[in-house]
């Protein structure tokens, strides 16, 4: 399970996502008639059929990633930009975060949500480039965020970690964590079932 253990402290996957998300409130990455709603735990609509995703989804994901200072984050399918703000604030002071979407008004959303609450350092957004998954111009990442259902184990997307680096998103409605090994296969992890909308390349 995300987090697992018995204390939280700094190194506490869970105590720093809790920490990012009371830093960086989803209201601000919502439209102004769904801010009303930011606290309720349910996914809600940001325009151009896409969605915000729920807070717990959000919560479960970024603690199976555990990024940390100083890692490179690729936030794929990074919308509102919500994720991309919180993935900001757990990989600071010296991170880097990329985030990628394919609709160019919904890229063009997140990134007027960031700059109004200024643009946090080392993050930068990209409009996906058809037939290409993520942002190999990056690469390598120590963490890769997808927020979209794939059909397959996106392999351009792990290959684009390092390699001891982490992947977490949805496959066929099963949440997945794959995390690279030096000189060994990957490990695979099954944590729970819920849904997005597809993967498209």
């Amino acid at each position: 399970m995300p987090g697992s253990g018995t204390a939280e402290g700094p190194d506490d996957p869970r105590a720093r996502v809790a920490a990012a998300m009371e830093a960086v409130p989803r209201e601000h990455f919502l439209p102004a008639d769904q801010r009303r709603f930011a606290g309720v735990d349910r996914a809600l609509p940001i325009g151009h059929d896409v969605t915000n995703s729920q807070p717990s989804t959000v919560r479960a994901m970024l603690e199976l990633l555990d990024a940390r200072p100083g890692h490179r984050v690729l936030d794929v399918g990074c919308g509102s930009g919500w994720t991309t703000a919180l993935l900001a604030h757990l990989t600071a002071p010296d991170g880097h975060v990329t985030g990628v979407e394919i609709l160019p008004e919904v890229m063009a959303l997140g990134a007027r949500h960031l700059a109004a609450l200024g643009p946090p350092p080392g993050v930068e957004l990209h409009e996906a480039r058809p037939g290409v998954l993520g942002w190999p111009d990056g690469a390598p990442y120590d963490r890769v965020l997808v927020s979209a259902d794939a059909e397959h184990v996106p392999l351009a997307l792990v290959e684009q970690l390092t390699p001891d680096g982490t992947f977490v998103g949805p496959v066929r409605g099963r949440m997945l964590r794959i995390r690279r090994q030096p000189g060994a296969e990957p490990l695979v992890e099954e944590h729970g079932r819920y849904v997005f909308v597809p993967l498209v390349s």
